[in-house]
């Protein structure tokens, strides 16, 4: 099976790009990025390797903007249309498109995975498809932030303030120089769309979620919490029978299965026979994504060679 991958790190923004019919030396092409910060020929695109290179499968992890989807949304697209399978790291395209992309996927008879635009490598997707297989899923519920739940646990393990815990995780890289997509909640927000689209069939989009960030919370409501045994955690929850689709710092009893500490996400999905199941993992990072691509490009393996 013949790989495109779309997005280097860094050179997912520039004009660099290899395209070889016998093969790619990785570790040369990570030792010329490291030496000239690109990858390959000037003036081969990211475009240029979609539309002209021969692929089976497409790998998309280029820099996107999250509420747009683009230039992801596009570049799937056009790999889909043309029959390839598409991997992607990407929540933009599938929280704006997921119903047209897998309509597209579906006429063409190809795969489209994306289990890294949920909780990084918690395989929450294939639990969801192929572990709960059969059950009707009631609600999901979980912490999908793990920026967020680091600044929670510093505040409540520390007693340090909302901003001396947010300088720390800058400090550390678990937030970015602006916070503001993490801790207004607006990136666990889009995975909520993800997954309400998913695995209920919901056209739902970002203006459908109610939004609570932790950007307001303070160390005496955490310390107020904890007086009862509890602390608080940054919660997303949907249930579509009650129609609740919301992200919010809720109060929590410390022994809850979802207050997990540090940068760690998890997951708890309600349902009709396998009652509650949890996941717990990490949710970011780029072994952890990394994990999820390849968990995607394998299954996709399985199935291409069986479709052979």
């Amino acid at each position: 099976m013949k790989i495109a991958l779309i997005g280097f790190g860094s050179v997912g923004r520039g004009k660099s790009g290899i395209i070889s019919a016998g093969g790619i030396d990785m570790r040369a092409v990570l030792d010329r990025k490291k030496a000239t910060g690109m990858c390959g020929t000037p003036g081969i695109s990211a475009w240029d390797v979609i539309t002209t290179a021969d692929y089976d499968l497409l790998i998309e992890v280029t820099p996107t903007d999250a509420t747009t989807g683009e230039p992801a949304l596009t570049y799937i697209r056009e790999a889909l249309a043309a029959g390839r399978h598409v991997v992607t790291s990407n929540k933009g395209p599938i929280a704006v498109a997921f119903h047209e992309l897998s309509r597209l996927a579906a006429e063409k008879n190809v795969q489209l995975r994306y289990e890294a635009t949920v909780c990084g490598a918690v395989p929450i997707m294939k639990a969801l498809e192929h572990g709960l297989a059969g059950n009707e899923i009631i609600k999901i519920s979980g912490v999908f932030n793990g920026t967020c739940n680091y600044i929670l646990t510093r505040m409540a393990d520390e007693g340090l303030t909302y901003q001396q815990a947010l300088m720390e995780a800058r400090e550390l890289g678990y937030a970015e120089a602006d916070p503001t997509y993490d801790v207004q909640g607006i990136d666990a927000a889009i995975k909520l769309v993800i997954l309400a689209n998913t695995v209920w069939g919901l056209s739902t989009t970002l203006d459908d979620v109610d939004i609570t960030g932790i950007d307001s919370l303070t160390l005496a409501a955490l310390e107020l919490a904890d007086g009862q045994e509890c602390t608080i955690r940054l919660i997303g929850e949907i249930i579509p029978k009650k129609n609740i689709l919301r992200i919010s710092p809720r109060i929590m009893p410390k022994n809850h299965p979802l207050v997990v500490s540090g940068t760690l996400n998890a997951v708890m999905v309600d349902t009709d026979m396998a009652g509650e199941v949890t996941l717990i993992g990490k949710g970011a990072g780029s072994r952890e994504t990394a994990s999820a691509i390849i968990s995607d490009v394998l299954f996709i393996r399985d199935y291409h060679v069986k479709r052979s």
